[in-house]
């Protein structure tokens, strides 16, 4: 029976939205986490809830003076729970006393997050999100007592995509302070709040050293040498498209939340930066260095290519040359 759906799903979907657990042997289906989620949703939700009144709406307050009177007068997340595609356990390189979950999740909920500025008069909202990306959960201390768990910590590995429908996003963006932000920005803050070395800690016992989990000490640093890249595309044309011209490639170095940007280089095929960057690492285990090479235009830069490392194969090698 499971073949069978297993065949259904690979023949009835496109391979770039086939789950996790049909990619990779290691990912686990997780139906019966699902049904637990889904069971939970209600009061997972008085959790979120709470998360916005007493942590980001303060938060939002003390980051600018003209977001004083910062408020959400509602919270309500939807009925559609968070779902799980796929779960990973990591038995290797890992401490005794700690467990360590990667979930490839899915949120596609119909919410209602309304939040008013009152020095200014202004009322906003979110009539709806997306959230598609990998979440680790980190179970630890192990203890020998019940719960068994001293504390619980989530975040996000990487960059995940999300997607939000505002209302009266215009009206926020006039007020000071904000009006150099835009709805893409807006997003990159949010989704840095969420990322690798930024976490929620949650603990389950009062004898757990909260600010240890909270605030971790870098297992190492990653050192990055951006050379070089050959036989690109060239992606500016002339006369309406007739004439192929070359590109502006640059590149953007991700690890976690750290990112950086190169130098552009000027109508090459075959660029040569011989940049060096170096950044933090806090969970090797499924962490990867993202590079991306874009193409710099006026208006809106093409894509020109992507390349992703492993970083448990740059503790094993030393030494990578991609």
């Amino acid at each position: 029976l499971l073949e069978d759906e297993e065949r259904a799903v690979r023949l009835g979907v496109r391979a770039c939205d086939l789950p996790a657990w049909v990619h990779f042997p290691d990912t686990e289906r997780a139906e019966w986490l699902n049904k637990t989620v889904k069971h939970m949703w209600p009061f997972i939700c008085q959790f979120i809830e709470k998360l916005f009144r007493e942590t980001i709406e303060p938060a939002v307050r003390g980051a600018n003076t003209h977001l004083s009177t910062f408020s959400f007068t509602k919270v309500d997340v939807g009925q559609q729970p968070l779902r799980i595609n796929g779960v990973k356990v990591y038995t290797e390189n890992v401490d005794k006393r700690q467990i360590i979950l990667d979930l490839q999740i899915s949120f596609v909920g119909n919410c209602e997050i309304d939040l008013e500025i009152k020095r200014y008069f202004c009322r906003a909202g979110v009539q709806s999100i997306q959230i598609h990306g990998t979440m680790r959960v980190i179970l630890e201390p192990l203890i020998g007592d019940m719960p068994l768990v001293g504390a619980l910590s989530i975040f996000f590995l990487r960059k995940p995509l999300i997607e939000i429908n505002w209302t009266g996003l215009t009206n926020l963006l006039d007020i000071p302070g904000l009006n150099g932000l835009s709805d893409t920005i807006i997003l990159d803050i949010i989704s840095s709040y969420l990322v690798l070395p930024n976490r929620i800690t949650v603990p389950l016992v009062s004898e757990v050293q909260i600010a240890q989990l909270r605030f971790p000490i870098p297992k190492g640093v990653l050192r990055i040498h951006f050379i070089e890249a050959q036989d690109l595309q060239g992606k500016d044309t002339y006369l309406k498209g007739l004439v192929k011209g070359k590109s502006d490639p640059y590149g953007v170095i991700r690890v976690g939340n750290q990112i950086f940007q190169s130098k552009v280089i000027k109508e090459s095929l075959s660029p040569k930066w011989n940049e060096v960057y170096e950044a933090l690492v806090y969970e090797h285990p499924g962490q990867e260095l993202e590079i991306e090479l874009f193409d710099e235009d006026p208006d809106k830069d093409d894509f020109l290519g992507s390349l992703m490392i492993d970083l448990i194969e740059v503790e094993k090698e030393r030494l990578l040359d991609e």
